[in-house]
């Protein structure tokens, strides 16, 4: 009877693993293709040819094989942890999110966590770009977080900010969207804050050249290029989930593809603003989203 127990026990758990495993490769698989065909997107609208839609793909790929040289001005070991910990917190993303669907408050402290990366993946080089971008994202995280804290109006409307909770919740009185709309369009501009070429991308302006990435090279820019195929993915995932409910693997294609080509369209006709106007807008929209999401449970 032991021995049952402990076979069926380690079956489990090589069942988990396998399908976090899974679930990471196909984040970063499908997340690349996402950025690639986002860029395809900008390049067209734009009246140019744009790089294959693989671009991104054989970009990372690319970058692991390349030499990692380090900046003399780098404060070792930091700037190499700092990318490691990048990694590692979008890969629990997967695991809380599409494997385990939990709770919605995990990948809010998972993004405050990426913030504090993200700032202090530009200071850790000792470039001139990492330290502006640096700054930046103490900026963008005062108007990103507000952002993301809507989600506060899906728990009042659920009852609950576990991700299975809330796909049952819309199984019995239809897709959240409809129920919450401003708040949809929050977390969209959230998305759309993260996406490349974004006009609230002030972390990563033209300006600052590539912004807290300018000066990480080799196998540490694939680990970056992975993360963001990842955290992309995510994004869109949890977007499509809260707001349409647990959907079949051909609409969640649709919809990331969706989300890919709406950003992409914003973007290329859409100039970067400058970090002040970018914070206020921000701050605006989650103000408007949260107060006007209040008053439609509540009032109206």
């Amino acid at each position: 009877m032991v021995f049952l127990k402990v076979y069926f026990a380690l079956n489990d758990n090589m069942n988990l693993m396998a399908d976090i495993i899974i679930n990471v490769l196909i984040s970063f698989l499908f997340g690349s293709i996402l950025l690639g065909f986002h860029r395809k997107v900008m390049a067209r609208i734009q009246l140019r040819p744009g790089p294959p839609i693989i671009q991104h793909f054989l970009h990372s790929l690319k970058f692991f094989f390349k030499e990692t040289t380090f900046p003399k001005t780098s404060s070792m070991p930091f700037y190499i942890s700092i990318v490691c910990i990048l990694c590692a917190i979008w890969i629990a993303a997967v695991i809380i999110a599409p494997v385990l669907k939990g709770s919605l408050l995990l990948i809010f402290a998972i993004y405050a966590v990426y913030k504090i990366v993200e700032h202090n993946a530009g200071s850790s080089s000792g470039s001139p770009y990492g330290k502006m971008s640096c700054i930046r994202a103490v900026f963008s995280a005062a108007s990103e977080l507000p952002l993301f804290a809507v989600i506060f109006i899906v728990y009042l409307q659920v009852g609950s900010m576990n991700i299975s909770d809330i796909i049952t919740y819309q199984s019995i009185h239809g897709p959240l969207i409809l129920k919450l709309p401003l708040v949809a369009i929050v977390l969209f501009v959230l998305i759309l804050s993260k996406s490349p070429y974004s006009p609230f991308g002030i972390t990563k302006g033209k300006d600052i050249v590539s912004g807290y990435e300018t000066e990480h090279f080799g196998l540490l820019r694939g680990y970056i290029m992975l993360s963001e195929s990842i955290s992309w993915y995510i994004f869109s995932w949890i977007f499509l989930t809260i707001f349409f409910g647990d959907l079949s693997i051909l609409l969640y294609v649709v919809g990331m593809l969706a989300i890919a080509f709406l950003t992409g369209l914003i973007n290329a006709t859409t100039p970067i603003l400058n970090p002040n106007h970018s914070v206020m807008s921000q701050i605006s929209i989650a103000l408007i989203g949260i107060v006007g999401s209040l008053l439609l449970m509540f009032v109206f």
